[in-house]
């Protein structure tokens, strides 16, 4: 038995591997995830039947396992069906939260066994240290996923208490110090005490580390979270000697935290800044967040079809405004109309367009845009300034200025698309509301800019139907 269930782990540990590395391409994402996804089945089932402890006794309680089990997967589908995609985030908050749970929970499970075992701590300081940090860090990921899913859905506004970095690194050295004496047998009385002690802390961490983080921010914050689960399930994986769980643990972990290094580069922002809790919230700008004064031009659906048909070259830059009005199959059928009437149509893709990373490109690609259409950053940029008309639909943030040219701007150094550089910009919001950094955006002021106000998929379908008259 205990062969089969190491093959059982090995097959399901090679599945994570290859699933992930599937993930690194869009046409073969779905594919991944699917292996991904039946390894993980199979460490269960074999789990549930094969595992048997150091006394040879299997598992039990099976009505309550598969119970669980099977809540679990009625809720989990129900929930992935009815998700919007301007919801996905928040839903992969919750989810990623659940899984910092499990692991805290492990830990106290454990750690309690640990006690009634009897066992002096400082005999075992790496197993006993192993099961607090599966602890905290649980802990954190689950709070942290909670105060992210209310701020992304609304519930819960950013708050910075006064001096938020000395009480966030204060609060970090102090459960590491807590963790260390706990660990090593310094400290009396009860251990579960302390156990509780270091629970309260990690779950003020947790909030206190998220709730300062807000607007354009958020995309990082979430990959954090991510990878911080990653972590404490693979300390659940050493606490239990399983390979799979730990393979697992050190994929999701290591992939979330070069996530959390590529969006902080991208938003111009350091990862210790991301740890203490120091990211844009509340912070604001200096000019930008004040009125220009400037003033704009608006352009009719008419015109702009006009522009479009003579145009040679168009990118589109898709933001959180088009999610929220599921304008993508309206978009794509404008890519396809414009380039049957021989316009070359292209994406520009900023890493964190939308509410967490890779939103936009599964926005797109639910509505069957070719991936090759899709480009990043570095391949976009110099291409703008060979661009006729650049259409960008619901983003804000990602296409400011002010992000190269206002020192002030809390977006300030943060790399952005360079759609000025394009010889016409058209702009589609619903006003002139500022983006989800809460700063005015000077690129709606500028003599090549024109604003076409409304619904980005009324807007795309007046404009369609625009084009459709002038190609007839």
């Amino acid at each position: 038995m205990s062969g089969l269930l190491s093959l059982s782990y090995l097959i399901g540990s090679v599945s994570f591997i290859v699933g992930l590395k599937m993930l690194s391409h869009p046409d073969t994402a779905r594919r991944g995830n699917l292996y991904a996804s039946i390894g993980m089945t199979l460490a269960i089932i074999a789990t549930i039947f094969l595992y048997t402890n150091s006394d040879g006794i299997r598992l039990g309680n099976y009505g309550w396992i598969f119970s669980g089990i099977a809540i679990g997967t009625v809720l989990g589908y129900l929930a992935a069906k009815k998700v919007q995609m301007t919801a996905m985030p928040q839903m992969v908050s919750l989810f990623n939260g659940m899984g910092g749970a499990c692991a805290a929970i492990i830990s106290i499970v454990e750690f309690k066994h640990l006690i009634h075992t009897g066992v002096d701590f400082s005999t075992q300081p790496i197993f006993t240290a192993t099961i607090l940090l599966g602890l905290i860090i649980g802990t954190v990921s689950f709070m942290g996923s909670m105060i992210a899913f209310g701020k992304l859905n609304g519930n819960i506004n950013d708050k910075t208490l006064p001096m938020q970095q000395v009480i966030n690194v204060g609060l970090l050295i102090l459960l590491l110090v807590l963790l260390v004496a706990i660990a090593l047998g310094l400290v009396g009385g009860n251990p579960m005490t302390w156990m509780v002690v270091l629970l309260v802390l990690s779950t003020l961490y947790g909030i206190l580390f998220v709730m300062p983080i807000g607007g354009a921010d958020m995309p990082v914050v979430i990959s954090l979270l991510n990878s911080f689960t990653g972590i404490a399930a693979a300390f659940g994986g050493f606490i239990y000697d399983n390979n799979v769980m730990l393979t697992g643990g050190i994929l999701v972990g290591s992939a979330g935290t070069v996530l959390t290094v590529l969006m902080c580069n991208a938003m111009n922002r350091s990862l210790v800044n991301v740890i203490v809790g120091a990211m844009g919230g509340n912070k604001t700008a200096g000019g930008s967040s004040s009125s220009s004064g400037g003033t704009y031009k608006e352009i009719t659906p008419s015109d702009l079809a006009v522009l479009m048909m003579y145009s040679q070259k168009v990118i589109i830059v898709p933001g959180y405004g088009l999610a929220v009005a599921q304008a993508q199959h309206t978009c794509h059928e404008l890519e396809k109309i414009l380039n049957n009437n021989g316009v070359d149509v292209k994406y520009a893709i900023h890493p964190v367009a939308g509410r967490m990373p890779g939103h936009m490109n599964v926005l797109l690609a639910e509505a069957d845009v070719s991936y090759d259409k899709l480009l990043d950053m570095d391949e976009v940029n110099p291409e703008f300034s060979q661009t006729d008309v650049v259409l960008v639909l619901g983003a804000n943030d990602v296409v400011n200025p002010a992000a190269k040219n206002d020192p002030s701007s809390p977006i300030y150094g943060m790399p952005i698309l360079d759609v000025e550089s394009a010889s016409h910009i058209i702009v589609n919001k619903r006003s002139m509301k500022p983006g989800y950094a809460g700063i005015e955006n000077e690129l709606f002021f500028q003599p090549k800019t024109s604003m076409l106000f409304g619904d980005a998929k009324d807007v795309l379908g007046k404009l369609i139907a625009e084009i459709k008259i002038i190609a007839s």
